[in-house]
């Protein structure tokens, strides 16, 4: 508690003298800090403590006519961080050539050592990106891969990151075998069974989403990780929805390439994102646009991208300090909090209620995927937009069909419950 007092004091500090922090976001979470404290500051008590979290939906400018649980596409950024950027995008705007090169740009390196610092890796192990998809598809075509070489995903993995394999089937001849698992996987060690099944002497790379985006279901990742190191095979992790969502580290996971967005769970700006790569691993992984041979081992070599915003990526900086204030800990208790309220409530009211995400400890976060027997789900989202203007995101696999939830911790308990209300209705009069 000491230690966040101190680190709230500082950045209020940071408020009345550097231009870049807005003091008084930080005074809300000063203000929020005693009530924490009064609940004895335990993850678990704080998530219900409405006083507290009342104090951080107030750092966010929203329109609450909608009601956004669809945070896992995109998540609104708190208003002290947009305004960052948009200080910085003016004062960029003044004199470009001079502004945003020589004096915004150069701020990335802090930017770099704070977000390794939370990962738990070396700077020079960080990449700052746009978004998952940048990373990840530097990952899937940076790797030197020849024709007959295997590469194992699931079904479910993210489709934009299939149709980057299937790019490189075509082109290089590379071999995809898709694992089909149970929606949600039974175990961890069921997952990790059914991709060791998979593996082959021609087996060169695993990717594994660290959590779904489909289900929310969090993957073994150190499991797979450990079953595929000693065989030489790279494990690429797809966190897109992990980071800032729930805490972990670099050496938790053990992976040597990991790529994430930080305008889901982290609150940052749209075009915002990381890259991670061992240090050793780095010279064996060509960037997706080209750098100078003599950044082959500098991991910046992954951000020559040409001209670009600096103020988008500089805001990182901010989001951190807001996430770091409030602790991993009690923001994914809070996240669980919402989403337990609505899906426990819906499950016990009607036996046509399924969740396809597991609630169980550690196994899901915020994201919670709900299907209705005999309820077209594309039509159920239809309606709760148009009728209740409620935003949801349907969701339609060969597999599966749910409607997918996500909460953020500025999401109140009314429109929780605003959902889960307008759910019954559809359950118990229907939707037409």
């Amino acid at each position: 508690m000491t230690d966040r007092r101190a680190f709230l004091s500082t950045m209020i500090s940071a408020g009345v003298t550097m231009p870049m922090m807005r003091g008084d976001a930080f005074r809300r979470l000063a203000r929020a800090e005693p009530i924490a404290e009064r609940r004895g500051g335990e993850a678990s008590e704080v998530a219900e403590e409405e006083a507290y979290w009342e104090e951080i939906q107030r750092a966010f400018d929203l329109d609450r006519t909608m009601v956004n649980l669809n945070n896992g596409g995109c998540s609104p950024a708190p208003t002290h961080v947009l305004e960052q950027m948009i200080r910085d995008l003016k004062f960029s705007n003044e004199l470009l050539v001079d502004h945003m090169w020589n004096v915004i740009e150069p701020r990335i390196e802090s930017v770099r050592r704070e977000l390794a610092r939370d990962f738990g890796c070396d700077a020079e192990e960080m990449a700052i990106t746009r978004n998952a998809s940048e990373s990840n598809e530097t990952m899937i075509f940076g790797l030197d891969l020849k024709r007959g070489d295997e590469v194992i995903i699931t079904t479910q993995n993210y489709p934009r990151m299939q149709n980057a394999w299937r790019q490189r089937e075509r082109r290089d001849g590379i071999v995809i075998k898709q694992v089909k698992l149970e929606t949600p996987p039974r175990s961890a060690d069921y997952y990790a069974q059914h991709i060791a099944e998979a593996i082959t002497p021609r087996t060169r790379v695993i990717e594994v989403m660290h959590i779904s985006f489909m289900t929310g279901y969090i993957a073994p990742v150190r499991k797979i990780v450990d079953l595929a190191r000693p065989k030489g095979i790279a494990v690429f992790v797809d966190g897109a929805h992990a980071y800032a969502h729930f805490p972990f580290t670099r050496d938790q996971l053990g992976c040597d390439y990991y790529g994430t967005s930080l305008h889901k769970w982290l609150m940052s700006p749209i075009g915002t994102g990381f890259l991670y790569v061992r240090r050793d691993k780095i010279p064996t992984l060509w960037p997706l646009m080209a750098g100078s041979v003599e950044q082959e081992s500098n991991i910046r070599k992954y951000e020559e991208i040409g001209t670009h915003p600096a103020a988008n990526h500089n805001a990182i900086a901010v989001a951190l300090a807001f996430h770091r204030a409030i602790g991993s800990e009690r923001k994914i208790a809070r996240l669980r909090f919402l989403r337990d309220r609505w899906a426990k409530r819906l499950l016990a009211a009607s036996d046509r209620v399924k969740m396809l995400t597991p609630i169980g400890p550690n196994e899901s976060g915020a994201i919670g995927v709900v299907a209705v027997d005999g309820m077209d789900i594309g039509k159920l989202q239809g309606w709760l937009l148009a009728k209740h203007h409620i935003v949801t995101t349907p969701l339609i696999h060969a597999e599966f069909q749910g409607l997918r939830v996500t909460p953020n911790v500025y999401n109140t308990l009314d429109e929780i419950d605003l959902f889960g209300d307008k759910m019954l209705e559809a359950i118990q009069r229907g939707i037409a």
